[in-house]
């Protein structure tokens, strides 16, 4: 236990340097670098935390064990070797709780996310579902202290939605909600059924890992076609006689990103240039993982569009996670935006899978 030992004594004297730091004026009048230095304060405290707690478990072992071997008294030998493997057990189970909070972090994921919504196979019944998970993750931010902005929506003829793309502020958005990209399906017999038979359809979700500022990523210029029109209406929030709408194509990747929910050119350029930088980041980020990111990618899966991650199955009641697996019947809770039983065992596997190859 002595190598452990010796990187939470790091942890802890560093945890403590910071918080030296965030007193100070200098510090706290740079936004920035105050902003910088909290994320990795909080990162810290819960490891500091869990390190006094941990350190103060090992420490009644020992004392437990050298009461046992001075003490005569029988019934209290006997109550002290009761509480050993009890207090055994507990070291175990912080001790992981610990590895896991050891393991590197990845920055981006203290950042927000641009979270994108497209109803999939399964036509008008498709849109209604992609409506009622937007709203679901809607409502899993407002219960977050999230800041949900959305920045553009097309609407379905027949109700619902044909896509919609937001942006999600916040502390660990990304972290968070990075594993739910994938397809969503639900089985359900639609309004419209008249034999009463299940339709299943499908929603695709992408949750993107958000830019701070243009900036994030470089950009020639030259490397951006940059396209005017009239908004036409359909699926849009209105329609004008001016040229507002805005499609910008970045030509060495073909990335295609349009924006026509505002009334301004230059609020549709701006929206459009924010989703074309976290597009573009994610894409870079994903050309520079190495074989051993990769391989830990796919432990819960690359969070690609075409993979089936969770089955919303409304005759049931039922929700399942097939990556876990998980099988929940809260099916109007989670849909209430209470996702936290959901996303807690992916993100714990896939920190125990993480564990597994640090190890080999």
């Amino acid at each position: 236990m002595l190598p452990i030992r010796g990187k939470l004594e790091k942890v802890y004297d560093k945890y403590q340097e910071l918080e030296k730091e965030l007193s100070k004026p200098e510090i706290v009048s740079d936004r920035k670098k105050f902003s910088s230095i909290s994320q990795e304060y909080s990162h810290l405290k819960k490891i500091a935390e869990k390190y006094k707690e941990w350190d103060k478990v090992d420490k009644e072992i020992a004392d437990q064990k050298e009461m046992l071997s001075s003490e005569k008294d029988h019934d209290l030998i006997e109550m002290i070797k009761e509480e050993i493997p009890e207090l055994e057990k507990q070291f175990e189970r912080l001790t992981e709780e610990i590895q896991v909070l050891l393991l590197p972090q990845d920055p981006i994921d203290a950042k927000g996310a641009i979270l994108e919504i497209r109803a999939g196979t399964g036509g008008s019944e498709a849109a209604l579902f992609a409506e009622e998970i937007y709203r679901m993750y809607t409502r899993f931010s407002e219960q977050k202290k999230w800041k949900i902005e959305q920045l553009s929506i097309s609407l379905s003829e027949g109700g619902g939605l044909k896509e919609v793309v937001a942006s999600i502020q916040g502390v660990d958005v990304y972290g968070t909600l990075k594993y739910e990209g994938g397809v969503h399906r639900v089985q359900r017999v639609p309004a419209t059924e008249s034999q009463g038979r299940i339709h299943t359809s499908a929603v695709t979700v992408a949750v993107l890992p958000e830019a701070e500022d243009i900036d994030a990523v470089e950009m020639d210029e030259k490397e951006l076609k940059i396209d005017v029109y009239r908004a036409s209406g359909a699926g849009g929030q209105h329609v004008n006689t001016t040229d507002s709408a805005v499609r910008i194509t970045h030509l060495p990747t073909g990335l295609v990103v349009a924006m026509q929910d505002e009334r301004s050119q230059i609020q549709n350029r701006v929206k459009a240039m924010k989703i074309l930088t976290s597009k573009l980041l994610q894409l870079r980020r994903e050309e520079q993982q190495s074989e051993v990111d990769s391989k830990r990618r796919s432990l819960v899966g690359s969070g690609d569009r075409s993979e089936k991650i969770r089955t919303y199955n409304f005759p049931q009641g039922r929700v399942t996670d097939h990556r876990v697996p998980v099988t929940l019947y809260r099916l109007t809770e989670t849909l209430a935006g209470d996702l936290t039983l959901l996303l807690e065992p992916v993100i714990m596997w896939h920190n125990a899978e993480l564990l597994k190859l640090d190890s080999e």
